[in-house]
């Protein structure tokens, strides 16, 4: 733990940029592996979002009896189950993320993304076949085992093939290309999912179903990864000719009195992130969604309400997709950028900007925005300043930990934040299920919890301009 004198004074930069531009001499096989790691990524995100742009549609029908309840009753009902389904992926990706990381560290990085793009596409092409709405949450339980496992064997690659001064920027352009997964889920939402059915062979099959069955692309990546990822990262090679694989993936290895505090931090700091990503972030495209239902129901206020939003289901849902894509773009923008602002300034100055940023436009947006135009501005600026510090997992917990056990540490701290953020879904949906508040009122309450990410940094080791940990 610093002082406040010497917390204040790490925010300071110290140092000029380097004179080579951060990609002087960059190879083409660093080129390589940061594109099929970003391709890995891409999927695994969409992975994810593809509920997010799906899970009112799908939920609809999976739920028992949803037809025979009010409207106020099904809406609560849809959030207490989403938040349940949320809250098990939650799960899946920290039991993932630490069990392929310590894989990682053991077999290899290039043998372990394999296992992991497997297992996220096969299952989240069977969730299409779900027939209720716990088929769909256990599968989205094992989908994202092999997401949180994907993204610790991927920042474990990159950090260790790319140089010293490139590394920030390398890992901000692959955590932000997670962009194009959402993406590709807002195109399945307006596309696909919006048409709501779709005849097959005679049969009729429920829009939602269809994106889910998309799921199964990314395993043509496996192909990719199998023939171009033939060699592993040095680092990687001379740790294990060094160590041997009985000291590689341990876990306890991360609770040392070396690392134990840099576990803590990093565990910290993702909690807050997935916290705040899953209880405020996600719910921006909701607040143009309401503010184009209002529309609908001020233009047309004879008709009830119910009949107004069923006539219009195509267009309020394409509305919804314009602001989750906003949202993204601006999210795409802000992860970039951590990478150079974190080069400039340092790791901790780059989390306590988007901390307290994210805090102010998250209680901005939800609390006093309303009006459609006003939103179209708003959204991606919120997306950039909610987002941002996403990148810095990427960036920052690798360089936290020695070789032998970086895979384990990053994947430990990005997705045990996942269990610990889990909780705080189960509460979204139960301050807005049983305790009456609305979507606004929630996502401004858990927006709080940045300041835990602020008060974390005093704790948090400053690693910009240092060699990887041997």
């Amino acid at each position: 733990m610093c002082s406040m004198d010497e917390f204040l004074t790490s925010l300071m930069p110290n140092h000029g940029p380097t004179q080579l531009a951060w990609y002087s001499g960059v190879t083409k096989y660093q080129w390589l592996v940061l594109v099929i790691a970003s391709l890995g990524w891409v999927f695994d995100v969409f992975e994810g979002q593809i509920f997010v742009a799906s899970m009112n549609e799908a939920m609809q029908e999976l739920l028992p009896d949803a037809s025979t309840l009010s409207e106020a009753q099904r809406a609560g009902r849809l959030s207490y189950y989403n938040n349940i389904t949320f809250g098990a992926f939650l799960l899946g990706g920290a039991l993932g993320g630490v069990y392929f990381g310590m894989v990682a560290d053991r077999i290899g990085r290039a043998k372990t993304m394999v296992l992991t793009i497997a297992m996220y596409s096969g299952f989240t092409f069977l969730s299409a076949l779900s027939q209720e709405w716990w088929h769909l949450a256990i599968f989205r339980f094992l989908v994202a085992i092999g997401v949180g496992g994907e993204w610790a064997v991927a920042t474990a690659l990159v950090a260790e093939v790319f140089p010293k001064r490139a590394r920030a920027w390398s890992l901000s352009i692959f955590h932000a290309s997670s962009v194009f997964g959402t993406i590709l889920a807002v195109a399945a939402g307006a596309f696909i999912i919006a048409e709501r059915e779709f005849t097959i062979a005679g049969f009729q099959v429920s829009s939602w179903r269809l994106g889910f069955a998309l799921g199964m692309l990314p395993a043509l990546l496996i192909i990719a990864i199998r023939m171009k990822l033939t060699v592993e990262p040095d680092t990687w090679k001379k740790s294990r000719e060094a160590d041997g694989p009985r000291t590689a993936g341990r876990l306890s290895a991360i609770f040392s009195q070396e690392l134990r505090i840099r576990t803590l931090v990093g565990v910290t700091l993702a909690a807050v992130g997935l916290a705040t990503f899953w209880g405020a972030h996600i719910y921006g495209k909701d607040t143009l969604r309401q503010a184009i239902e209002q529309e609908y129901l001020a233009d047309n206020s004879a008709a009830p309400r119910e009949q107004v939003i069923d006539d219009n289901f195509g267009s309020i849902k394409r509305w919804e997709m314009l602001g989750m894509l906003l949202v993204t773009t601006g999210g795409g923008l802000g992860l970039l950028c951590f990478g150079p602002i974190s080069e400039r300034f340092g790791r901790r100055p780059a989390f306590l900007f988007f901390h307290l940023a994210g805090l102010i436009s998250t209680l901005v947006l939800f609390q006093f925005l309303t009006d459609v135009r006003i939103l179209l501005v708003a959204l991606p600026i919120f997306g950039f300043l909610t987002l941002g510090m996403h990148a810095g997992y990427a960036v920052y917990f690798p360089e936290l930990f020695p070789t032998h056990v970086r895979g384990t540490g990053a994947g430990f701290c990005f997705n045990i934040g996942r269990i610990i953020a889990a909780p705080i879904l189960f509460t979204a949906g139960w301050m807005q299920h049983d305790w009456g508040y609305s979507l606004r009122d929630t996502a401004s309450l858990l927006s709080v919890l940045f300041l835990v990410g602020v008060a974390v940094l005093f704790f948090a080791p400053e690693t910009r301009g240092t060699e990887l940990p041997e």
